[in-house]
């Protein structure tokens, strides 16, 4: 068989991440070697943001401790919209964005997740607009600091829903982070108008990460699968989409051990050659 042929059938590298929920890196670098992890997926504190140059130098070596595993970076931040109506809220959120997107950079890091509406109930105090304007404008920035920023679809509001979330990744060039329990449960799917997949066929060049657990529930969080049958439709999405970064997103030690023991079971199982991707992201 031509070496082309065999390359068809090989299935991706796939890294796997954890967040980092500890608070000592060298403690969350202990952890991450112990039950073989590839990377860290580093979600910053928004309290705890480097305001001053030696703030930044000491942070900088917090993260040097955990090479060489690679480093992804996350913005969970409740209630931070580049895309508020309120110009005064607008500029803050865009300017704390690019505060973070330059410490990414400095540190060599490539990508960078946000968020659009994260911890609000309602769209009404957003504009469309100016949400699809400030993301392509912080887009284009990181990507003049060789930061890839990325999107993430969440449970409720625009990026909830496939159509919507198409449009702000076609209209501002951000890549896409993939939540496989947000996709779960949002009312989308839930109703069968789409379905997972909807989220990311339309730019499957632009798949850089994922969020693996089994589903987001309101008040309990994030829940790790009972097995391989909860998550092994959307693990197979992934390969066939060529997303090889998987974080998994518990941050309870025995839920994401249990969580990394079913992502390896899924990834050593049989018939994981046909579904292989060449996406390059």
């Amino acid at each position: 068989m031509h070496e082309s042929e065999i390359n068809k059938f090989k299935k991706p590298a796939v890294k796997i991440a954890m967040c980092n929920f500890m608070e000592n890196p060298r403690d969350l670098y202990a952890f991450a070697r112990r039950h073989g992890f590839d990377g860290i997926d580093w979600s910053f504190d928004i309290a705890g943001i480097p305001q001053n140059p030696r703030d930044e130098s000491l942070w900088a070596k917090q993260i040097k401790i955990l090479a060489p595993l690679e480093i992804r970076y996350h913005c969970p931040f409740d209630r931070v919209d580049i895309g508020h109506e309120d110009p005064v809220e607008q500029r803050h959120a865009a300017a704390l964005f690019r505060k973070i997107i330059r410490l990414v950079a400095k540190t060599g890091g490539g990508y960078l997740t946000l968020h659009v509406g994260l911890g609000r109930d309602t769209t009404r105090i957003l504009s469309w607009n100016t949400t699809v304007e400030s993301l392509r404008d912080l887009v284009n920035y990181a990507a003049g600091l060789n930061v890839r920023l990325c999107l993430e679809n969440l449970a409720w509001g625009w990026t909830a829903k496939p159509n919507l979330f198409e449009k702000l990744i076609r209209y501002s060039g951000a890549g896409i982070t993939f939540d496989i329990g947000h996709a779960r449960v949002c009312q989308a799917v839930q109703t069968q108008q789409y379905n997972s997949e909807d989220f990311l066929s339309p730019h499957k060049n632009r798949i850089c990460n994922a969020h693996v657990y089994h589903e987001e529930i309101e008040g309990m969080g994030h829940i790790p699968p009972s097995d391989i049958a909860d998550i092994e439709q959307r693990l197979d999405l992934l390969m066939d989409m060529g997303c090889t970064w998987w974080t998994l997103e518990i941050r309870e030690p025995e839920g994401l051990i249990q969580t990394k023991k079913i992502v390896d079971q899924y990834l050593a199982g049989p018939g994981r050659k046909k579904q292989t991707s060449t996406v390059a992201i």
